[in-house]
């Protein structure tokens, strides 16, 4: 399930509240300023710092 285009434009990253960049497959939301990565699984964004994974 793709994720609607609207949801993208608005998601920051809860770290630091910039701006994130969508890996080319949708699975997860890159931050390149804090460095994490955030999943996005059975569609749905998981937005929280504990979550993510740094890259």
């Amino acid at each position: 399930m793709a994720l609607s285009p609207e949801l993208i434009s608005i998601l920051v990253c809860p770290q630091c509240k910039g701006k994130l960049d969508m890996e080319p497959n949708e699975t997860a939301f890159l931050c390149s300023a804090c460095r994490l990565r955030y999943p996005v699984r059975e569609g749905i964004p998981v937005m929280l710092v504990d979550e993510a994974e740094k890259i």
